[in-house]
């Protein structure tokens, strides 16, 4: 019988799912109320369900981003880093970039308290 995920790497899976499927109302409920979130695309950070809403709602209309988490990295402090492959296509659909990146997420309560972008995990380890 394989081992069940941890519930933290359920919860960001199904944060990258709602994403994905541009639900922004479940990818919030995966949030604490005062999330912490980049602005991947524009520099700096947003706060807050309303502000993270706003974020994604004006990167939607100018870029087309799918991020699939590969594998998952617990570390200390409540924090995982997830290995992402991000995908991100103009509103046409031609690919502008295809690469791995990191993502560090800190869990509070059992929701995403702050994501921060980050150097992929070293394959191997």
């Amino acid at each position: 019988m394989p081992d069940k995920p941890a519930p933290e790497i359920e919860l960001i899976r199904a944060a990258y799912a709602a994403f994905n499927a541009r639900d922004i109302d479940a990818a919030l409920a995966t949030m604490t109320p005062d999330v912490a979130w980049p602005k991947a695309f524009k520099g700096g950070r947003v706060l807050g369900h309303q502000a993270v809403r706003a974020y994604w709602t004006e990167q939607w209309s100018e870029i087309n981003p799918h991020v699939e988490p590969i594998a998952f990295h617990l570390e200390d402090a409540g924090r995982i880093l997830v290995d992402v492959h991000q995908v991100v296509r103009d509103l046409a659909g031609a690919v502008l970039s295809d690469e791995h990146v990191g993502h560090r997420f800190t869990i509070e309560h059992g929701l995403i308290q702050t994501m921060e972008i980050c150097p992929p995990p070293l394959s191997g380890h």
